[in-house]
């Protein structure tokens, strides 16, 4: 028994519309209602394969360009801070010796650090982030611990 073409853009498209939930990435929308436009004009011409492309097609692209800069907005209006880049700027503390040219480790918070700096710092000491790499802190003594 032959499958439909509609039926087959529809399976085509809830797999579409599941991996946009999943994602939220709005691609995967527009590629779903094409998928939706395709199956409606399978339902109207069933033999006409390039008309479904075509028309499924169209309706991705132009969803795709037409709506770029609300989902640029939308996308842009996320609050959303990693807490690790909240590091730059916090005190610590050594716990291993950095060396000028070897890592040492550092606490900040709760969480402990590999951290460079730019002179040796023994452990002890407090510090201050100046930036991060993505595992790696960089530090400099904290104003006011400069021992004599």
């Amino acid at each position: 028994m032959p499958v439909s073409a509609w039926l087959v853009w529809l399976v085509i498209s809830i797999l579409l519309i599941i991996a946009e939930v999943l994602t939220f990435t709005f691609y995967l929308l527009w590629l779903g209602i094409g998928a939706l436009a395709g199956m409606l004009v399978a339902i109207a011409a069933p033999d006409a394969w390039l008309l479904q492309l075509i028309v499924a097609g169209a309706v991705a692209i132009i969803l795709t360009y037409t709506t770029k800069p609300f989902i640029n907005r939308l996308h842009g209006k996320r609050e959303f801070r990693d807490p690790v880049d909240e590091l730059v700027g916090k005190e610590g503390e050594v716990v291993e010796d950095i060396g000028v040219s070897t890592m040492g480790i550092v606490r900040i918070g709760t969480e402990t650090w590999s951290a460079t700096a730019d002179t040796p710092i023994p452990a002890g000491e407090k510090v201050v982030v100046k930036h991060r790499g993505t595992a790696v802190v960089h530090v400099t003594k904290a104003k006011g611990d400069e021992k004599p």
